[in-house]
């Protein structure tokens, strides 16, 4: 009985784990500088800025960089302005996300796949939940996202403070749909260790099984 509502309790938390909180309208109406710019997509004002010396990391109040808010607002040549400028892509903002993470979590992956050319590490511990980008995908079924994280060598197995790794969240917090079933098989021929349990020691199998996930049961049992 602990077990399952502990589980339970995990996963009321795990819903909100990815939650990011991009600027609202008060932020914005209270930008000025690179973080007006960043947010507007306005690269010749970047550049602009930039010349008269502004701080390309400069913080607003909840932490983000000029390179947060550009992710946010998904504008793929600001970023790059910024990069070009100095702007430190594995920076966190308050809630301790990165530019890679933003993106994958707004599923976007040529702004991720941007992030990496431009230097942005791939396997950075975020989020208050100290998980990765990876992690963050899986729970959604961000597909291409999970793809292309892999193929940049995002760490496989990591844990989170939850006791999850992207395998286990891809079940527990997945819907067992076509989604996340490509999400475990990506995964699964990636290597992902899968006898990694939960801090119960409950496996990505032992939760399949309990959720009738049967695709996902029959990939996990592969040899």
């Amino acid at each position: 009985m602990f077990r399952f509502l502990s589980t339970i309790a995990l996963l009321t938390i795990g819903t909100s784990a990815m939650a990011q909180t991009a600027p609202s309208k008060s932020d914005i109406v209270a930008y000025e500088g690179l973080h007006l710019a960043a947010h507007k997509g306005d690269v010749a004002g970047i550049e602009r800025l930039v010349a008269e010396g502004a701080d390309v990391n400069a913080r607003d109040l909840r932490g983000r960089t000029p390179a947060h808010v550009a992710a946010f607002a998904s504008h793929d040549v600001a970023l790059s302005a910024l990069a070009m400028a100095g702007a430190d892509l594995d920076a966190l903002e308050g809630q301790a996300y990165d530019v890679v993470t933003i993106a994958a979590v707004a599923n976007d992956p040529e702004l991720m796949s941007l992030a990496f050319e431009l230097g942005n590490d791939p396997d950075l511990t975020t989020s208050p939940y100290d998980g990765t980008a990876l992690i963050a995908a899986a729970h959604l079924g961000h597909v291409e996202v999970v793809r292309r994280l892999i193929d940049a060598g995002a760490p496989l197995d990591h844990i989170n403070n939850l006791a999850w790794t992207a395998l286990i969240e891809a079940v527990v917090l997945g819907d067992g749909g076509t989604d996340h079933q490509a999400i475990v098989r990506l995964l699964v021929d990636a290597g992902a260790d899968r006898s990694i349990g939960d801090r119960d020691g409950v496996t990505p199998i032992a939760h399949a099984k309990s959720r009738g996930y049967a695709e996902i049961v029959d990939m996990l049992e592969e040899d």
